[in-house]
């Protein structure tokens, strides 16, 4: 029964006494009075309690044992915005919005108090009705998955379509993302898409529409202006740069990770300043001369998923990595300690790994740095191995390079020469 839905037992048959049901808008006399909208339970949750979602959008569960009074309020109608026809203006750029999932630029059911995505530049208008003012926008929608959902084959398809529009008349792309994932496919584009013409935004929001604290409105703003106003190309991610809401930070999409977990100032460039900020309306230019690369547009979109990234602590048990050897993979990168070093144990392997040919990279567990295997013996010894130091990129980032890479060739030492050229800034100089 969709209208009971997670409701069994006693709290199923307190609903039906009180002939109320999931998206109803009651007011609940319990130690204080409540009100907001009857909310749907997990299948395998008590039968004690009932969820409400207060007028705060944030979802309480009330025990019924002590609700003294519960009252129905009038019917509420599902709040419909007047979709009227979003006229262009002729006077603003043009920018494309692909929509991959996540919360962003989603707008609340006032009935049943879900969130639910725009998916429509009608609905993106009503709901964030500065955009209007900034440019036109079309939305385009490509699929909708939680972040962890999204997969290599995903990269390909947004890179894909954001390759056919290689020629059109859009000033920039925004992509709305789910933020746990989002600086994987940055650097999959960055990558797959050097040189592409235009600039091209990830935008995510770490707490969803229906929260006041809510980053999705204002990251989406910050990211129409930058596309519109910064005169560049490549590939960012655009969030909050910290929990005010006077500056959005635009992140060179391969030197960007998420550091916490809930903050919307999660998203940290690492090693240096984010290249843009955006404070109270005006842009701000950090970038170094040198920082960023540029070269002529030639899209490489390919792929090769047998890449692993091995993340080595004290007790990694070798038959771990002689598991990815025997399983075909054609790169390994390392997560090292300090400088770029894995405990002697792992030697053997490492000389399995590089007399099948499979390319190997040294990173850093350390948030900021730069690999430098000649420091100490363990060091040259690994180097003596095969194992290749990436300066300071990204564990994150250099697996997705090398699962491009591989994509793209099948020669070890043509994955060498492109895991050391700077492509798109995933290493600094």
């Amino acid at each position: 029964m969709p209208e009971y839905t997670g409701y069994d037992g006693n709290s199923l048959e307190f609903l039906k006494t009180n002939k109320i049901s999931i998206g109803d808008s009651v007011k609940i006399l319990a130690d204080i009075t409540y009100s907001g909208i009857v909310m749907p339970r997990y299948e395998h949750s008590d039968d004690k309690h009932i969820v409400l979602k207060l007028k705060s959008g944030y979802n309480i569960g009330l025990e019924i044992a002590k609700i003294e009074k519960v009252v129905k309020n009038p019917t509420l109608e599902k709040i419909v915005e007047k979709s009227e026809r979003v006229v262009k203006n002729e006077k603003l750029p043009n920018i494309l919005l692909l929509s991959t999932g996540g919360t962003i630029a989603s707008k609340i059911d006032y009935r049943t108090g879900s969130v639910t995505p725009v998916l429509t530049a009608e609905e993106l208008n009503s709901s964030v009705p500065e955009l209007s003012k900034i440019a036109n926008i079309d939305t385009k929608v490509l699929f909708s998955e939680y972040s962890e959902n999204i997969m290599p084959e995903h990269w390909l398809k947004i890179a894909q379509t954001v390759n056919g529009y290689l020629n059109s008349d859009y000033s920039g792309i925004i992509i709305a993302h789910g933020t746990d994932t989002m600086h994987y496919t940055s650097s999959y584009l960055s990558f797959s898409l050097t040189g592409f013409p235009i600039p091209i935004a990830l935008v995510g929001s770490q707490r969803s529409s229906d929260r006041a604290s809510s980053d999705a409105a204002l990251n989406l703003i910050g990211a129409a202006k930058f596309l519109t106003e910064c005169k560049t190309n490549g590939i960012y991610i655009v969030m909050h740069q910290d929990e005010n809401d006077e500056t959005i930070a635009c992140h060179i999409g391969t030197r960007v990770r998420k550091n916490h977990t809930s903050k919307r100032g999660a998203f940290q460039t690492v090693g240096n300043d984010p290249a843009f900020l955006i404070v109270n309306d005006e842009i701000h230019n950090n970038m170094k001369d040198g920082f960023f690369t540029t070269s002529k547009y030639s899209p490489k979109i390919k792929i090769n998923e047998k890449v692993a990234l091995v993340k080595y602590h004290p007790g990694y048990d070798p038959n771990m990595l002689k598991n990815i050897i025997d399983a075909g993979y054609k790169a390994i990168i390392f997560e090292g300690t300090g400088l770029g070093h894995i405990g002697k144990n792992m030697y053997p392997a490492v000389k399995m790994a590089d007399e099948k040919g499979i390319f190997m990279g040294m990173t850093s567990q350390c948030i900021d740095g730069r690999v430098r295997m000649t420091v100490y013996e363990s060091g040259r010894d690994l180097l003596d191995l095969g194992i290749i130091p990436l300066e300071n990129m990204i564990p994150e980032i250099a697996l997705v390079k090398a699962m491009w890479a591989t994509g793209n060739t099948e020669n070890r030492e043509e994955v060498k020469e492109i895991m050391l050229n700077r492509i798109a800034s995933e290493f600094s100089t």
